[in-house]
């Protein structure tokens, strides 16, 4: 699961850079950072919830 999510994230960011996904907060190409952020948040979140 951990190498999943930052390669399931990576492609979402390149596929916003494509096409905006247009959800709230995402409709402006320039916003990819913003998945970024999630992504690091979620990582760090499965690092500190692994035994």
């Amino acid at each position: 699961m951990s190498k999943i999510l930052p390669a399931l994230l990576l492609v979402v960011m390149l596929l916003h850079l494509i096409r905006p996904i247009g959800l709230p907060g995402l409709k402006r190409r320039a916003d990819f950072w913003k998945i970024a952020v999630v992504a690091i948040v979620l990582m760090m979140l499965t690092v500190l919830i692994r035994p």
